[in-house]
């Protein structure tokens, strides 16, 4: 045979493998499969306690009408590892677990006081999983409840703590979004401790499992974005509250919109409303110390005026910008004396905007900077520009007739 004829066989023969690799060898058929929404990680003794949240294709559909059944269901399982966890909800669900549409994995705060790095890494090596799914930690309460809380305007609960923490955070500053990809870098990452939004369950837990909580105009439970958890490396050490996340989320650049007040000169509050912010940090050395600079600019809107003041008068717009500034620095300042002064780690990332900009400063003051963390210059700035007063000068509230 010809070197030319050998050549070519190979070459068909490639094409046939190839054509044969190519098609849908790995498909599986939507009804042999279990869409997971949601999981909730627990500890139960030495064991992981997994629970997934699995929809109910026919009860969410949209040609259904009103039904009495739950739109989802949950499997759950313990194992000594999460991997072996997950393949034991096979006893329970008659379907294999397909965990392509994740959208939440809450994590409890006994797991995460223990360290999240092995949830971390299964989900990082799972090909099957995205990575734009949300992480949180169960605050108060068993992950597995948040997930097991029906909900009204979303049928599905996991799709409810996806919407609500990624709405939340565009619109109210103390909550952020974290994905998979995100958290990991803040781990790894020179100078930095990561950071993750915490859910409560607010009313009676067990009366939010059942259908009827979704049934009446006021439920009796409902899950709550409430304050940030700190990590030091990959376990959590403590809480933020409500101004120091939203101090935290100034510093990290996190603030798109967000809502306040000032307080008038005669009493009252004039509202406002955050329509654009943007954070900078840059790390310098002074006379050999590091020094960090934050400028913050803000740009707002007056949304509700609760005093006697003129809108139309410049000297009162910049009385409020001023006001503004004055509190926006507290804020941040309040936030950063609270987290130096409670915990060993930078949480800021103050240390990696060091060794951004000046890597060999860094080498010589990483070891002992938990340290220097308590007594490093931080420089802030903020201006606030209120660009817009609403549809009228004057509040009608003066004007109101005896």
């Amino acid at each position: 045979m010809s070197p030319f004829i050998r050549r070519l066989s190979l070459c068909l023969l490639l094409g046939v493998v190839a054509a044969a690799l190519g098609g849908c060898w790995n498909r599986r058929e939507l009804d042999q499969l279990g869409i997971q929404l949601g999981t909730s990680i627990d500890r139960t003794g030495n064991e992981y306690s997994i629970a997934v949240q699995v929809v109910i294709p026919g009860e969410v559909s949209s040609r259904m009408g009103s039904s009495t059944r739950s739109p989802v269901t949950l499997f759950k399982a313990t194992a000594p590892t999460i991997f072996e966890a997950f393949r034991k909800l096979t006893e329970t669900s008659p379907r294999k677990i397909y965990s392509a549409h994740i959208r939440v994995v809450i994590i409890s705060e006994a797991v995460a006081r223990a360290g999240i790095a092995d949830v971390l890494d299964l989900f990082s090596r799972n090909p099957e999983a995205r990575t734009d799914f949300y992480l949180m930690i169960a605050r108060n309460t068993p992950a597995v409840q948040v997930l097991e809380t029906l909900t009204s305007l979303e049928k599905i609960p996991a799709e409810k703590l996806f919407y609500s923490l990624d709405t939340s955070a565009k619109a109210w500053s103390p909550t952020t979004t974290v994905t998979i990809d995100k958290i990991i870098n803040q781990l790894v990452a020179e100078g930095q401790s990561p950071v993750l939004t915490g859910v409560t369950i607010e009313g009676n837990s067990r009366e939010g499992e059942r259908i009827t909580n979704i049934q009446q105009i006021e439920p009796k439970a409902r899950t709550r974005f409430n304050m940030l958890a700190v990590f030091k490396q990959d376990k959590l050490k403590g809480w933020l509250d409500e101004n120091e996340s939203r101090g935290y989320n100034y510093i990290k650049n996190n603030v798109r919109s967000s809502g306040g007040h000032v307080v008038c000169p005669e009493g009252g509050y004039v509202g406002l409303e955050t329509l654009r912010n943007h954070t900078v940090m840059h790390a310098d050395v002074v006379n050999g110390e590091p020094v960090i600079r934050l400028k913050i600019t803000n740009v707002s809107a007056v949304s509700d005026v609760e005093c006697a003041i003129d809108l139309t008068n410049p000297d009162t717009i910049r009385m409020l910008e001023k006001a503004s500034e004055k509190k926006l620095i507290k804020i941040v300042e309040d936030t950063i004396e609270h987290v130096r002064t409670t915990y060993d780690f930078d949480v800021f990332g103050f240390g990696q905007a060091l060794y951004q900009s000046h890597p060999r400063v860094w080498e010589k003051v990483k070891h002992d900077w938990p340290q220097r963390l308590r007594t490093l210059k931080v420089e802030v700035k903020a201006r606030v520009l209120i660009h817009k007063i609403g549809t009228t000068n004057h509040s009608f509230i003066k004007d109101i007739k005896e």
